[in-house]
């Protein structure tokens, strides 16, 4: 556990979804970052921005200001980087999905998430990797074959080649320092102060908000099937299940005692099956096709993953 200083300097990188659906949040996390700490502002426009600007951060803290796709975004980049061992990670939630921003104890308010990072305490988190490199903070679920809501209606997104898809694109990165902007109080597309937004600004926001809405991934449909999943769950090189006994659901969550607790629930022919549970640090389920839901990106679909516990992978900034 490392003290964070508040004389700390940092690199707020904005998400450009949270700045049109929140811009007041983003202002108040924004001015109370840049009362605290010596800040430089980011505002990418795209996943190139993105990956530009935590590439050039030098010795500031990161502080990424958006929803959980954000944070996955930035902990992605940083692990394929290398650079998680040595670089904690900050959030101030905003959007709309902050599920795993709560589970990991994140407070959801501008004001106390700002605070937060500022007055925090770095604390290292286990997380779950796999072969391609992909991460997985919270948990990992894998929803039964041809279940007519397992899949539908959660938005898959492209973690690969880069730091996922912000269904926005832009050729200009704006990136300030606090205090750079002579007063105004605005930054990207808010501008003014407490005026509003500016014709120009008005304009960028509204082009933004169109290219995102054009450029949202398609809903992602259940994956056709007759029924429950087979597929074979090892754990540790031991077989928990195999092809021959049909599965409900798998789900794999890390911070157990340096492992993983993996929970499989069986079909259930006449009496109900209970779920079996086992901690193990690898875990790799293989079978006929099937996608999987790791926090709130879902891929697929594969014929074979492996997840490994890293024990203290990564570091978030909490509340002391």
């Amino acid at each position: 556990m490392t003290e964070v200083a508040a004389s700390d300097q940092l690199l707020v990188v904005i998400d450009p979804v949270a700045r049109w659906t929140d811009g007041e949040s983003v202002r108040i996390a924004k001015d109370v970052l840049s009362a605290g700490a010596a800040t430089k502002v980011c505002l990418p426009e795209g996943p190139e921005e993105f990956a530009r600007a935590l590439a050039r951060r030098g010795s500031r803290r990161p502080v990424v200001v958006g929803d959980d796709r954000a944070l996955l975004r930035t902990v992605s980049l940083l692990h394929r980087q290398r650079e998680l061992a040595g670089c904690g990670v900050s959030l101030v939630p905003v959007g709309g999905v902050l599920s795993l921003a709560r589970a990991l104890g994140v407070p959801v308010g501008a004001v106390a998430a700002a605070r937060a990072v500022l007055d925090g305490v770095e604390r290292r988190l286990d997380l779950l990797v796999d072969e391609s490199d992909g991460v997985v903070l919270g948990a990992l679920r894998i929803p039964p074959v041809g279940a007519g809501g397992g899949m539908r209606g959660a938005e898959e997104v492209d973690m690969g080649g880069g730091v996922g898809d912000f269904g926005l694109s832009g050729s200009s990165g704006v990136s300030r320092s606090s205090g750079a902007s002579g007063g105004s109080g605005g930054f990207g597309g808010f501008g003014g102060g407490a005026s509003g937004l500016g014709g120009h600004a008005w304009l960028r926001t509204c082009q933004s908000l169109v290219r995102t809405l054009a450029a949202r991934p398609a809903r992602v449909s259940s994956v056709p099937g007759p029924g429950p999943s087979r597929l074979r769950v090892e754990v540790d090189g031991v077989t928990l299940v195999d092809l021959d006994q049909p599965v409900e659901a798998v789900s794999v969550t890390p911070g157990v005692a340096g492992g993983a607790e993996v929970e499989v629930r069986p079909v259930s022919v006449g009496a109900e099956a209970s779920p079996l549970r086992v901690v193990g640090r690898r875990v790799t389920v293989s079978g006929a096709d099937f996608r999987y839901r790791a926090d709130s990106v879902v891929s697929g679909p594969v014929r074979t993953r492996t997840w490994t516990v890293r024990e203290g992978g990564w570091g978030l900034t909490l509340p002391s």
